[in-house]
């Protein structure tokens, strides 16, 4: 009975999660635009997808802006973490306590936050104050992510490293590095995540002439979504489970 309740459980709690997927992807193949009246089967939605400039140009820029942003923050955060973990105990808590914050914050007020300072030094809103704001709000994702890597890591490996004639960063490279790599790759694709999916502190530091997908459809919002950003939606959703079918996939034992 116990199991079965827990089975059931689970089963509603997964309804929740994915129905809301499921009616817009097949929403995403419905000729009608109106998400009341099925009135066919049809791909109309993904050939006015391909042919939409504004939907792309929304798109590249959320990608570029998501993977630099990510890439940035990762190598900033790794450099962080490392300088962190070397700290003495007070400086170290004091420092991890401060990096806590902006996740602990509300997100519109780091978003306002940085919009003044933009403002205030003269800088023009736009791609590049997108681009420092994500890199702002990712970094402490990244220094969480890998600090947990660094505290397992023994540093008498580094130090032997740089006894056998290596220089501080060929050991850095070839002894810590692999060993955090774990924590570096979960802080990237957390970041990126995070990046992608991002709306406040892009609304507010983006500017004029410039759009990622969350602007975009929160724009559309107040005319209506258009059908064709539900088969937006529905690639996204398959070629993410479609990577993560791939990165989970078992690997073969040796013989």
């Amino acid at each position: 009975m116990k199991k079965f309740l827990s089975s059931t459980y689970m089963a509603i709690i997964l309804l929740f999660m994915y129905i809301p997927i499921v009616a817009l992807i097949i929403l995403s193949f419905n000729s009608s635009k109106y998400m009341s009246t099925w009135t066919g089967f049809s791909f109309r939605w993904y050939g006015q997808l391909l042919s939409s400039t504004i939907i792309k140009d929304a798109l590249r820029n959320t990608l570029i802006i998501a993977f630099l942003s990510a890439t940035i923050a990762t190598i900033l955060g790794t450099v962080a973490s490392i300088g962190i973990n070397n700290m003495k105990k007070m400086p170290k808590t004091i420092t991890m306590g401060i990096t806590n914050i902006p996740m602990l914050n509300a997100e519109i007020v780091t978003a306002i936050s940085l919009m003044l300072v933009f403002i205030a030094i003269g800088l023009k809103l736009g791609f590049l104050t997108i681009l420092i704001g994500h890199i702002t709000f990712n970094l402490p994702y990244v220094i969480l992510s890998v600090m947990p890597r660094l505290k397992q890591t023994e540093i008498s490996t580094y130090e032997a490293a740089l006894d056998l004639g290596a220089s501080p960063f060929k050991a850095f490279m070839k002894v810590v590095l692999p060993d955090i790599m774990p924590g570096v790759t979960s802080g990237f694709l957390l970041a990126f995540t995070m990046s992608l999916d991002d709306f406040v502190i892009t609304h507010f530091t983006k500017g004029s002439g410039i759009n990622t997908l969350s602007t975009l459809i929160y724009s559309e919002v107040r005319k209506g979504i258009k059908p064709s950003l539900y088969a937006l939606s529905t690639i996204m959703f398959i070629t993410v489970i479609i990577i993560l079918f791939i990165a989970n996939k078992p690997k073969k034992s040796e013989q």
